[in-house]
């Protein structure tokens, strides 16, 4: 049997994982993350994910999205543009079937926004963040990946560093709303793209 602790640490990361997810989900219990989400789906032709370093989260979003057939990047909002992701993000990938050793990472200032784009966060700091430096562009649209687990988890807490058994949470979640996602973004599929089928079978019970 697991201790407490190693539980809190497989499903949530930390305590402070948790900590955050349920600040999250009471930010949105009061509507204060009513800003951020999918208003106008057919207007997307670009998913990108977004998250502090682009090694672990949104590189494998990513290698997700465009399995799945859509036009995808990944950007970080503090990192080193060309840094590689750490081998216990490799080997979590490399579990889920979706390897992304090639990937390498790239920061906000070398990215360049484009009309269409649906910026996808992992926590709602972040989303925050992507608001503030979009300024007024009214040609974009912020939203959370968590949105699209099922149950919703607005705070998808950083793997890096921490357990074998987190990085598989983390990453199961991450395909399973990537998945869901991309019946939601029509317009962003790539030409003779694949549908994707149920997302995550057999390892869907991470999820409850």
């Amino acid at each position: 049997m697991r201790s407490p602790r190693a539980w809190l640490d497989g499903r949530f990361g930390t305590w402070r994982g948790l900590v955050r997810l349920l600040l999250a989900q009471g930010e949105r219990m009061t509507g204060r993350l009513r800003g951020f989400g999918l208003r106008e789906p057919r207007r997307v032709r670009r998913v990108v994910f977004v998250c502090l370093g682009n090694i672990c989260r949104s590189a494998y979003a990513e290698q997700v999205a465009r399995a799945a057939g859509l036009h995808a990047v990944s950007v970080g909002l503090s990192t080193t543009t060309g840094a590689p992701s750490p081998d216990e993000a490799l080997a979590a990938a490399w579990r889920q079937r979706l390897p992304m050793d090639g990937h390498r990472a790239r920061d906000w200032k070398d990215f360049r926004v484009q009309p269409g784009d649906l910026l996808l966060a992992m926590e709602v700091r972040q989303a925050r963040e992507l608001l503030r430096r979009l300024g007024n562009r009214g040609d974009v649209q912020v939203a959370l990946l968590g949105d699209w687990c099922r149950p919703r988890v607005p705070h998808l807490h950083d793997p890096f560093s921490l357990s074998r058994d987190y990085f598989d949470t983390c990453f199961t979640r991450i395909r399973y709303a990537v998945y869901r996602l991309a019946h939601d973004v029509p317009a962003a599929r790539l030409p003779a793209g694949p549908i994707p089928t149920h997302p995550l079978r057999g390892t869907q019970r991470r999820q409850r």
